[in-house]
């Protein structure tokens, strides 16, 4: 069953909270009144409790962190990772696939923003979905459609077969839909308050690490030959390579994956299992976050930053094809550099908000780092010199990339006690637009006055939406959840009795105030 390190050290007594805590006093407790008192006046990231907030808490929850949560982690990661690879893996040899299939660069733009096309219309049903059915659930049918994509893919490595390879990264965009909402769910259902930023941030590594081997393997695996036959074989064992991955990540997902753990990891998330919404409605859901000026002033400036990333990576392979003919291998290890740095960036955000909870500045500040790492990749494109690339690419992957969990985060503490999916369906919802508008709009730009225009045109925009998230009032709702959680434990433990040695001892005591009509209110916060 269970051995004594299993329980934290924090276990106290109250008769006085317990006695307060009747079922009456139960029945009255709801989701509206939480919701009332999760509201934060002033812009400051550091969420302040009053004593008139800890009135009226709820009972300090049972909570436990439980190890397989890093597989649940990993899972996901993985089936993010093959997806990903998927989306980019047309379009950093676009070159080549334009002369295999006697296409144009719009069609093969097309296979990549496929993806972005694909989410928009299918967001609030997958995220209804997900809130109805849960996480397991989303992650099994994203992973079928991911197989399934693959699969048809492996049959159009034929140049008359450019309707089918479509077909199949079509099908491969509807696995998109299943993913880019989960991370911030995931973290928040399985790691505890002090990893959730981490998790988070590690679930978006998963989908920046497919991005980097998207730009990586393609242009080792399909090298750029005049025989056509010999080009089908190379481009047939790299969709086979893709479709077998996704194979045993499905399998995985299925026999592996699980939807919660038995025990909460945190106050926040105890308190939203406990106290669910009266009569929940996805649409008032949907409807009340569309009226959270902070939230919807995120989702657009989101969107800005992520669309332009996503502009970046479908078009890196003309704009350094355009400038340093025959580079399509350095191009996407271009990409990767961009990538890689991102991942770095993305991690060390995720640390440091874990560490400080200083949403506000840091969103801010990577957001206006990003402006500044587009501007000097801008600038020096043209000078001629790869290894400069490589340089200035990589700082804009950094903070651009970098970004990306921060948003997820930011959404969640923003609209708390929402669903997460919900936030972050939105968030990708708007970045998907924009990445469909900067695509065609830059590759336009690009066709009239060339590259540097269309990178000038992403600086303007990255301008507004630095802009737009000064103007973000910060409004973390999570995270005073959590700290009145911790102000009530605080006020428990002055009053409460010594700790007991053994787990025998502490098991007696609970047996002992449950036959006294009172109960001892424990929190678990340890790994098992």
């Amino acid at each position: 069953m269970t051995s004594p390190d299993e329980y934290s050290h924090d276990w106290t007594y109250d008769k006085t909270r317990v006695d307060d805590w009747s079922p009456a006093s139960n029945r009255r407790s709801s989701y509206r009144e939480c919701n009332d008192h999760l509201s934060l006046s002033g812009s400051s990231d550091t969420p302040e409790v009053s004593d008139q907030d800890t009135a009226q808490l709820f009972p300090i929850m049972e909570t436990k962190l439980y190890k397989r949560r890093w597989v649940m982690l990993f899972i996901f990661s993985t089936y993010s990772m093959s997806n990903a690879f998927m989306w980019l893996q047309y379009g950093i040899i676009g070159d080549i696939f334009m002369r295999f299939y006697n296409i144009d660069g719009l069609a093969i733009n097309w296979l990549s923003m496929i993806y972005f096309l694909t989410y928009i219309p299918f967001i609030l049903p997958v995220t209804w979905l997900l809130d109805k059915r849960g996480i397991r659930d989303i992650m099994v049918m994203g992973s079928a459609f991911n197989c399934i994509g693959a699969w048809i893919k492996t049959g159009t490595a034929i140049p008359d077969m450019f309707a089918v390879t479509f077909l199949g990264q079509f099908v491969c965009s509807v696995a998109t839909v299943h993913i880019l909402g989960i991370p911030s769910r995931l973290a928040s259902l399985w790691f505890g308050q002090q990893e959730v930023s981490t998790a988070c941030s590690t679930g978006v590594l998963g989908n920046q690490f497919g991005i980097a081997l998207g730009f990586l393997i393609p242009p080792v695996l399909v090298p750029n030959v005049d025989d056509i036959d010999e080009l089908a074989y190379h481009i047939r064992v790299m969709f086979y390579i893709s479709a077998g991955v996704a194979t045993a990540i499905f399998i995985l997902v299925i026999f592996v994956f699980e939807e919660q753990p038995e025990i909460p990891p945190s106050q926040a998330q105890a308190q939203a299992r406990k106290f669910p919404p009266q009569n929940p409605s996805y649409t008032a859901s949907i409807l009340r976050l569309l009226r959270n000026k902070p939230f919807m002033l995120l989702v657009v400036s989101y969107g800005v930053n992520v669309g332009s990333f996503y502009s970046i990576s479908t078009l890196l392979n003309r704009m350094i094809i355009d400038r340093y003919p025959g580079a399509e291998v350095m191009a996407g290890r271009i990409g990767l550099t961009l990538v890689i740095t991102g991942m770095a960036g993305s991690l060390i955000c995720g640390i440091w908000l874990d560490k400080t909870k200083t949403y506000r500045i840091t969103t801010f500040v990577i957001y206006l780092l990003s402006l500044v790492g587009m501007v000097v990749y801008t600038f020096t494109l043209d000078l001629g010199h790869l290894w400069v690339v490589f340089v200035t690419g990589g700082l804009l992957g950094l903070f651009q990339t970098g970004y990306l969990p921060l948003g997820f985060e930011y959404a969640v503490e923003l609209t708390y006690p929402e669903s997460e999916g919900t936030s972050s369906g939105l968030l990708n919802c708007s970045a998907q637009i924009f990445g469909i508008i900067f695509t065609i709009a830059q590759g336009k730009i690009m066709d009239r006055w060339g590259t540097l225009a269309g990178n000038i045109f992403l600086c303007i925009f990255l301008l507004i939406g630095t802009i737009m998230t000064g103007f973000i009032k910060s409004d973390l709702r999570r995270q005073k959840a959590n700290q009145q959680a911790k102000v009530q434990s605080k006020k428990a433990t002055e009053g409460s009795i010594s700790t007991p040695d053994t787990l025998n001892d502490k098991k007696n005591i609970l047996r002992t105030d449950y036959l006294n009509g009172t109960a001892s209110t424990s929190n678990r916060n340890t790994d098992t």
